[in-house]
């Protein structure tokens, strides 16, 4: 495909942090951090109104694409906001000292890796789109985006916040907006929006897991996204949890974790591009659900099906969760057999999407949504109960 050939599409901007803990940060954090979180609304406000349009190719292989190795540049910004700032490292180029610089530059590869490797995409367009990063950019931003063209880095605070390059998941998340945008363009409010949000932690989940030595399963992998981001100090673990939503920090000074993991929860807001960040949790728990229903490697089963649901040239832009689940279930099926079909509508069902049929019905008292699972081939519902869910929530709090 030439690229006169090609379609354009919006690669987006997006940030790791919801605007909501910034809020509650500028609100109600340290006096002396309030200052700068306002600058850093201030800047991702700017950002979030700005989109960019590149240029989008299909899928590539093997047999099509010459080169199918990375193309990395990572800049310092030297805590100031010009972009890109001066290169420090380029692809294959001698390793420097700055840990920033190293880990942009091997969560670059690593996400990289991830798509070519397991779906035959190279890079995040499918056309070997370079991938550009810039670390330290302003003084002390405590968050990390992708602005279409490039991913950026801020330091941290240091206080409530560490360096952004130090989780992969936050890098493969970030690129996969990029993704996201290529191939659907999924539109950034409502439950279309939270799709996008959770598509992109579905996919940094799987780069942190595939990327792990040993590569993680889905019973070994932690299913947090961001952590390490926080610091000793935060009564918190990640920013987001995909197994238990809502439970991920509790802090005076960021706030609850306000993530539901089910539709009775759903938040119905106009703030965060109608509850982008918050209600995405109720599809990355139906993620969770399915992976932990197949077993093994989440990104053989469960991120087949959810790529391929993205890619149907049948969803929308506008997609909502029951379209989006229909046509997870709908290529469980044509990927893996019926009983894979019935694993994702279990899922779905567990956080009360509808998939077809009757309506799923809510958990009895003393129960909580469970997740569904197969052995030895035969597809069987498994079980959560309270005392279970309350024990998986205090381990992801502190």
């Amino acid at each position: 495909m030439s690229p006169s050939d090609r379609t354009t599409a919006n690669l987006g901007r997006h940030h790791i942090l919801p605007p909501y803990m910034l809020e509650h940060l500028a609100e109600n954090g340290p006096e002396e951090l309030r200052e700068a979180v306002v600058t850093d609304l201030s800047i991702d406000r700017s950002l979030r109104a700005t989109r960019v349009a590149r240029p989008v190719a299909g899928f590539a292989t093997a047999e099509d694409t010459e080169d199918t190795s990375p193309n990395r540049t990572v800049y310092d910004a030297h805590n100031l906001r010009q972009l890109p700032g001066t290169e420090v490292l380029r692809e294959g180029g001698e390793p420097v000292s700055d840990v920033a610089v190293t880990e942009a530059y091997d969560g670059l590869g690593a996400t990289f890796a991830f798509w070519w490797e397991v779906f035959g995409r190279n890079s995040i367009d499918g056309n070997g789109l370079p991938l550009d990063a810039s670390v330290h950019y302003s003084r002390a931003y405590d968050n990390a985006f992708w602005d279409g063209e490039q991913m950026v880095f801020g330091d941290g605070d240091g206080q409530l916040f560490n360096r952004f390059t130090v989780s992969v998941d936050v890098i493969g998340h970030e690129l996969a907006h990029g993704v996201t945008g290529a191939v659907r363009d999924l539109e950034y409010q409502g439950q279309s929006g939270a799709l996008n949000e959770s598509l992109s932690d579905v996919f940094g989940s799987l780069v942190k897991q595939y990327a792990a030595d040993p590569k993680q399963t889905t019973e070994q992998a932690d299913w947090l996204i961001g952590e390490g981001l926080l610091t000793s100090s935060v009564q918190g673990v990640a920013l987001r949890s995909m197994k238990a939503p809502g439970t991920a920090y509790d802090d005076p000074n960021l706030g609850k974790d306000p993530q539901p993991a089910t539709m009775a929860d759903y938040v119905e807001t106009t703030d965060d591009n109608g509850g982008v960040h918050i209600n995405s949790g109720i599809p990355n728990r139906a993620f969770y659900l399915a992976a932990a229903g197949f077993g093994g490697y989440a990104w053989e089963k469960a991120g087949q099906i959810w790529f391929a649901a993205l890619s149907s040239p049948d969803l929308t832009t506008t997609a909502t969760f029951a379209e989006f689940a229909a046509a997870t279930a709908e290529q469980a099926e044509e990927l893996f057999g019926a009983e894979a079909r019935t694993v994702v509508e279990g899922a779905w069902g567990e956080v009360g999407v509808e998939v077809g049929g009757a309506a799923p019905q809510e958990p009895g008292e003393g129960e909580v949504s469970g997740g569904v699972g197969q052995t030895d081939g035969e597809t069987k519902v498994v079980d959560v109960t309270q005392a279970e869910a309350d024990a998986s929530a205090e381990a992801n709090q502190i």
